[in-house]
């Protein structure tokens, strides 16, 4: 476990980004970040960001051959890895501007296709300081946070919230690699005031007890505990909102390439299942066909890298209003999420295009099919999925996990939901695939029980 403050935090970032300053390096240039995830890369990061390095960054537990696929597609400049990092942590110090000059470049999981990498290119120092007050106030980081990171600092959520938290003068604690009865410890000892988890990480909380109102460990520290990257079945959800103090909860909906949406828990309470309305500075849209769209700020802005026929089928033209200012256009992007908006401007997710089944000519999105099951008795984690079907096309399928029967999950999913949603075959499993972030991976299921 690793316990990094603000200031030591600064002495690293500069330390990295004269280093690769001394190496001729230049704002605009990509370096190639693999290394663990630990505090001093979390620095190394916003160090690189601060004089306009973009890092490219990569999880270190990727495969040869799929990290040489990712470093050709990037063209970086520069590679860290963990004995480079060691070594540019004696370089000498660099002024640094105040904030992050452009966000790093993540590649998206690819389980829609060829990985794509997200590129918003270096910003102007006023764009760079609205993009990081659009993070740092909705969140509220401030000098007095202990940040706890759960998730692997590969990704862009928990760098965002453990970066914006030392760059407003808080600490970070990294415990590694997610452990329950580890995290449990770190909230009872070090007293966190804030973390970012994904819905798996409460999960397995709550299966240790840890989250439990009688005897579970004492979260009255937090004033803050996000969480995002996947649906969080409500009775989770439920849960972590009587665990943690009154109105510390939080959802949100997000991806790599944006923000779109923050839900406090007595919004959610009210409307069970929302993600939320559109965060500031943004305006949501939904299709026809469902798909939603997001009207982004200038500085929020992004490209794939070296893509453009991806670039171009995620950015539209749309109106955007703001109070009585109108602007006849302003960009507006998707990521293929399915979802709706009511009369006030709460979303709820259906799902993703690409997990969509298609069962005798009917749509159906696994999301709430899950957020059904979730709720029958001995269920714990739940995903649906579907099969090729010689006679539907398709059939819709769940894996769970837990102490029930196919009979039990088919008999309660049949009390709860039009037949057509209903999961034809229901797999018992040990534990449902998923990727480094704790994602669930609905692809992988079929493969996972035989059928591919």
């Amino acid at each position: 476990m690793e316990l990094l403050t603000a200031a030591e935090s600064e002495v690293q970032q500069r330390a990295v980004a004269g280093a690769l300053l001394q190496r001729g390096l230049k704002a605009g240039d990509r370096v190639a970040m693999s290394t663990s995830g630990t505090a001093a890369m979390l620095s190394a990061v916003l160090g690189s960001l601060r004089v306009g390095i973009i890092p490219v960054v990569l999880n270190s537990a990727l495969l040869e051959h799929e990290r040489a696929e990712l470093l050709l597609n990037a063209d970086p400049a520069f590679t860290i890895d963990d004995s480079v990092l060691t070594q540019l942590l004696d370089g000498p110090p660099a002024e640094l501007a105040a904030v992050p000059l452009a966000r790093p470049m993540h590649y998206t999981s690819g389980t829609s296709g060829t990985p794509k990498g997200v590129w918003s290119g270096v910003l102007s120092e006023d764009q760079a300081q609205r993009l990081f007050d659009d993070e740092a106030d909705l969140w509220g980081f401030n000098s007095a946070d202990l940040h706890l990171t759960c998730s692997p600092l590969h990704h862009s959520a928990p760098i965002r919230f453990g970066g914006g938290t030392l760059l407003r003068g808080g600490s970070v604690v990294v415990p590694g690699k997610f452990d329950a009865h580890q995290i449990a410890e770190v909230i009872q000892t070090h007293r966190p005031t804030s973390s970012f988890m994904v819905p798996s990480h409460l999960q397995r909380l709550r299966v240790i007890g840890a989250l439990s109102t009688t005897d579970g460990v004492d979260c009255s520290s937090f004033r803050l505990l996000a969480h995002a990257g996947e649906p969080c079945p409500p009775p989770l959800k439920t849960a972590a909102i009587q665990a943690f103090p009154k109105g510390s909860v939080w959802e949100f909906y997000g991806s790599t390439e944006g923000q779109f949406t923050a839900c406090a828990s007595a919004d959610w309470e009210e409307r069970p299942g929302t993600v939320g309305q559109a965060r500031a500075g943004r305006s949501l849209s939904v299709d026809p066909d469902g798909t939603i769209w997001c009207a982004a700020p200038e500085y929020a802005e992004f490209s794939y890298w070296r893509d453009a026929e991806r670039t171009e089928s995620a950015w539209r033209r749309d109106p955007f209003s703001r109070g009585e200012q109108v602007e006849p256009k302003r960009n507006s992007f998707t990521v293929g999420d399915l979802g709706r908006l009511d009369e006030d401007g709460f979303l709820w997710l259906d799902g993703r295009r690409d997990d969509l089944i298609i069962s005798g000519g009917v749509n159906v999105y696994p999301a709430e099919v899950e957020s059904v099951l979730a709720h029958a008795a001995g269920v714990q984690e739940v995903a649906v999925f579907g099969l090729a079907d010689d006679q539907w096309g398709q059939k819709v399928c769940a894996a769970v996990t837990g102490s029930t029967t196919e009979a039990a999950v088919i008999d309660f999913a049949k009390s709860q939901m039009a037949a057509y949603k209903c999961p034809k075959a229901i797999y018992i499993v040990d534990e449902l695939p998923r990727t480094s972030t704790g994602k669930i991976q609905r692809r992988e299921l079929a493969a996972q029980l035989g059928f591919e």
